[in-house]
């Protein structure tokens, strides 16, 4: 049996490998390296025609979920956001946060003091006051235009899988066949009818606001009545995440 350690070398081997491959098709058309920010941390804009679908991707550990997406962009039209990062969590006042976990003070408040439990008086409050006047801006950038969808790519290779949002969803359809580690998360009750149709893939409805906000981006773009749907799949398994993003392209066209 391999460690956990061990499979994810093979799996980031198996990424690099395929994106290898992939670099010898058609190059995605950009915004000549356009750049936005949000708290510091840089997000490459790449865009393919005009569409109101946006994608994003948050984690640089994560690279199945990129090579997705630029795949995806070769042959749909989109804009994607994608993190400039190789780890998961990036440098923010010299502490580590989660660039999935700032989108609200309060979850701001906990990925600031996950790695760092002390901080000089009035410094803490400063730090989340910046992430607090820095938010609206980049939401604005990041959301599509009313109507759109925001497409977020993950990927998993910890155990991590549907059940884990079972104790904050409306509705869910589970495909037997299907792994629960690639799954999609729906924000829209429409959405959900639609993408569960069929049977396909696993789908999970979550569209009220959790008691307790961990700071996701899905929870801030429920309260901002953005479409949000979130395409999680296994670190390594790049087909099911390219079949899981044409599924959702093709069905929420």
């Amino acid at each position: 049996m391999f460690s956990l350690r061990s499979q994810y070398l093979l799996n980031s081997v198996f990424c690099f490998i395929m994106s290898a491959l992939l670099g010898s098709a058609k190059e995605i058309p950009e915004i000549g390296d356009t750049f936005v920010s949000f708290a510091g941390i840089e997000f490459k804009v790449v865009k393919n025609g005009e569409s109101n679908k946006h994608y994003i991707w948050m984690h640089g550990d994560e690279k199945t979920a990129n090579m997705a997406i630029n795949y995806h962009l070769k042959h749909y039209n989109g804009t994607a956001f994608l993190i400039k990062s190789d780890e998961r969590e990036v440098i923010y006042h010299n502490t580590k946060i989660d660039p999935n976990r700032i989108f609200s003070r309060s979850g701001s408040f906990r990925t600031l003091t996950k790695f760092k439990l002390e901080w000089a008086p009035g410094t803490i409050k400063k730090a989340l006051n910046e992430l607090d006047q820095e938010r609206g801006q980049f939401l604005d950038m990041v959301f599509p235009d009313s109507g759109g969808i925001l497409i977020s790519v993950h990927n998993n290779f910890r155990g991590y899988n549907l059940r884990y949002e079972l104790k904050n969803h409306t509705k869910v359809s589970i495909n037997p066949k299907e792994n629960l580690r690639d799954f999609i998360i729906c924000t829209d009750h429409g959405d959900f009818d639609i993408l569960s149709k069929g049977g396909h893939f696993n789908v999970i409805l979550q569209d009220q606001l959790p008691e307790g906000d961990d700071g996701s981006l899905s929870w801030a773009a429920i309260r901002n009545g953005i479409r949000y749907v979130n395409i999680e799949a296994r670190l390594g398994w790049l087909s099911q995440q390219k079949k899981m993003l044409k599924f959702v392209e093709e069905r929420l066209n």
